[in-house]
């Protein structure tokens, strides 16, 4: 490389990768073949539009990538494409989001989703969020004593606000959804379901947690993360009268976006042949275990798990209101020092500052990813409950 200044700073990166242990939920490790797509010539070209109607020459295997990318993202799925339609554009996860509203909710009108505090995310309706600026934003939780989601209360809610669109995802919420409860909440309030599975699409895709799609109208999801592959998003949707799909589209293009990362789609493509592989799926299901397992053994220790433990590759830790004392900050910076990496993250019925929040969140894919089992994550624990007390 002849950027010396560059070349120096990822080599400091990758070194740096390999030697922490990483517990940070939303992140993982792709494949050789995900990076070499990833700077391939794909880079090099610009295929604004959608396959067979764009507004540049030269896109006969643009329309190629782009249509196996959407094929295998139905196939990995188990989805019907006379069912559904998936787009593959979307740079990322907060714009994939921020295109459903656009291409479904009018300005002003209304978006519920989970609360920051509670394990939502920004782009379900935050304050701080465009798409809390944009569209009223109504948002639920979880019941403060056994820090699930409360169906009812939720039920009340929604038929009350009368929202057009009910966000049923999470970014800190360790437990299964009920997507019926869902559906059945968002035909009595007339709105649409959206499930946006971001952090557990990979789970989904290896079986080894109940999908989304039977009872969701839009499925949105980034692919960083249990998915295992590029920084990148899909945005799925039902093909009936609604038309949902066209509406989407043309949010993402051209309502939010311009030329589509080319090299980005292919690299989805990529990840998405690997995700088929059997071995991805004992991949999925020994995330879960390590999850369970790592949360298991710092309740043991005597930490504070929200909720009581996981069902999926995430647990939040309460390092304040457990009784510890450690603010969330203070426990990400400790752990840091010593070699893991997790984030400050603010817990049901947060009483701190989200920048320095009481509790910590912690996640398995990327560890699992480098081939950990249980005893590592007891190791870890140990290890974690070790640093904190010191």
């Amino acid at each position: 490389m002849k950027d010396k200044e560059i070349e120096k700073l990822i080599k400091l990166e990758k070194k740096r990768q390999r030697g922490v242990i990483n517990l940070i939920a939303s992140e993982n490790y792709v494949s050789r073949d995900v990076l070499e797509v990833l700077g391939s010539e794909l880079t090099n070209k610009y295929a604004e539009g959608y396959p067979a109607h764009r507004y540049y020459g030269g896109n006969i295997y643009s329309d190629k990538i782009e249509n196996l990318a959407k094929g295998r993202a139905l196939k990995l799925f188990k989805l019907s494409s006379k069912k559904w339609a998936v787009n593959v554009q979307a740079h990322s996860g907060s714009p994939a989001n921020l295109a459903v509203y656009l291409g479904l909710v009018p300005l002003g009108g209304t978006i519920m989703g989970m609360s920051l505090t509670d394990g939502g995310h920004l782009t379900h309706g935050y304050k701080v969020s465009a798409t809390g600026k944009f569209w009223k934003a109504i948002q639920y939780g979880v019941d403060p004593k056994t820090e699930r989601i409360d169906y009812e209360r939720l039920k009340d809610l929604a038929k009350r606000e009368k929202p057009n669109i009910i966000v049923a995802g999470f970014t800190a919420y360790p437990r299964l959804v009920d997507y019926k409860k869902f559906r059945e909440i968002a035909d009595a309030s007339g709105a649409y379901l959206m499930v946006d599975m971001s952090h557990t699409a990979g789970l989904v895709a290896g079986g080894v947690i109940p999908s989304p799609f039977l009872y969701a109208d839009v499925v949105t999801t980034t692919t960083h993360k249990t998915l295992r592959g590029p920084r990148s998003a899909l945005i799925f949707s039902r093909i009936d009268e609604r038309e949902l799909y066209k509406k989407i589209d043309r949010a993402v293009f051209p309502g939010l976006q311009g030329g589509p990362h080319l090299n980005q789609i292919a690299a989805v493509a990529t990840m998405l042949k690997e995700d088929m592989s059997p071995a991805y799926k004992k991949y999925a299901k020994q995330v879960i275990t390590n999850a369970k397992v790592l949360a298991e053994e710092l309740k043991r220790l005597g930490w504070r798990i929200v909720s009581g433990g996981t069902d999926t590759h995430l647990a939040l830790v309460d390092t304040w209101m457990g009784g510890n004392g450690i603010s969330g900050k203070e426990a990400s910076d400790k752990l840091e020092k010593a070699g893991i990496i997790v984030n400050k993250n603010t817990i049901p019925g947060e009483t701190r500052s989200p920048m320095d929040p009481s509790g910590i969140r912690i996640g398995t894919a990327a560890e699992t990813t480098r081939g950990k089992k249980e005893k590592d994550m007891i190791k870890i624990a140990q290890k974690i409950d070790k640093i904190l007390r010191g």
